[in-house]
């Protein structure tokens, strides 16, 4: 208790998703939805099943990304 009297509390941390939905990756990566669809058949991307929901992992929207060789600005 002393110690939070004293202390500030740290900075929060920005929050980022571990999924996102298939509109969101198309927004993030300007790719149209078959086009994620046919990645994720590939293996291309990882994605998950939550009932009727499509989830795919922010990470391996990020792999593609570096693995396309794609440069941001």
């Amino acid at each position: 208790m002393l110690n939070e009297a004293i202390l500030p509390n740290p900075a929060p941390r920005p929050f980022e998703p571990l999924t996102v939905r298939i509109p969101l990756a198309m927004q993030l990566t300007g790719l149209g939805r078959s086009k994620l669809y046919e990645l994720i058949k590939a293996g291309e991307i990882k994605a998950v099943k939550v009932g009727a929901s499509t989830l795919i992992t922010l990470a391996s929207l990020r792999e593609l990304v570096e693995r396309s060789g794609v440069q941001g600005k």
